[in-house]
């Protein structure tokens, strides 16, 4: 027998349309003046809600930008798990795979390092920190059945290169000697690294 699924009741409804004026809001504001420039208030204002409201939703600003950039990384990596699927060599696979996630955190160059920074030293427990570090985790794994695929590499061996990978790549995102340099450099030279510790 199926179960037929339960209409979402108004009051979830209201807190899921909420959720999506936050996120629009704080996605605009950020996008344009950057994080630091933006203040809870003008996000409260812009989402039509009051701010004891939105800090239930999210209590620091960081957190707004986790919300935000969590939501843009989701849809990078998807695109380049699609891209991906149709290299043929294994480097340019992880490049397809790779550049959609560097050219999003490039989009604002402040937000992503930010970014960057809230989700390597935030609280783990906090929702919006959890599904930030579950986004890496599934860009890892798609890295690692990438690699396993591609170079028949064990589960163990294809996990810790994935995790290799995803180093080279987020201390390439953050390093502050690369804080100018555009979503194609940052590219260039992950590719670089990761070319160099590829097995041959």
């Amino acid at each position: 027998m199926s179960v037929v699924p339960q209409p979402v009741g108004r009051r979830e409804r209201n807190k899921q349309e909420k959720l999506a004026r936050i996120t629009q809001a704080a996605s605009e504001l950020f996008a344009k003046f950057g994080v630091d420039e933006v203040t809870t208030q003008q996000i409260a204002e812009a989402a039509d809600i009051g701010t004891g409201t939105l800090f239930l939703y999210a209590k620091t600003k960081g957190e707004l930008l986790l919300l935000v950039q969590n939501m843009h990384y989701a849809q990078a990596l998807e695109r380049g798990v699609q891209a991906a699927a149709k290299t043929k060599k294994t480097l340019n696979g992880l490049m397809a795979l790779l550049g959609p996630i560097v050219e999003c955190n490039r989009v604002q160059t402040e937000n992503g390092r930010t970014y960057l920074r809230e989700m390597v030293f935030g609280d783990p427990a906090e929702p919006h920190h959890a599904q930030a570090l579950s986004i890496v985790a599934q860009t890892e794994q798609a890295v690692a059945d990438l690699l396993g695929e591609r170079e028949n590499l064990d589960q163990d061996s294809a996990a810790t290169m994935a995790q290799i990978i995803s180093s080279i790549m987020f201390l390439t995102m953050a390093a502050s000697f690369n804080a100018q340099a555009t979503a194609q450099e940052i590219v260039q030279r992950v590719k670089a690294q990761i070319e160099m510790i590829l097995p041959r």
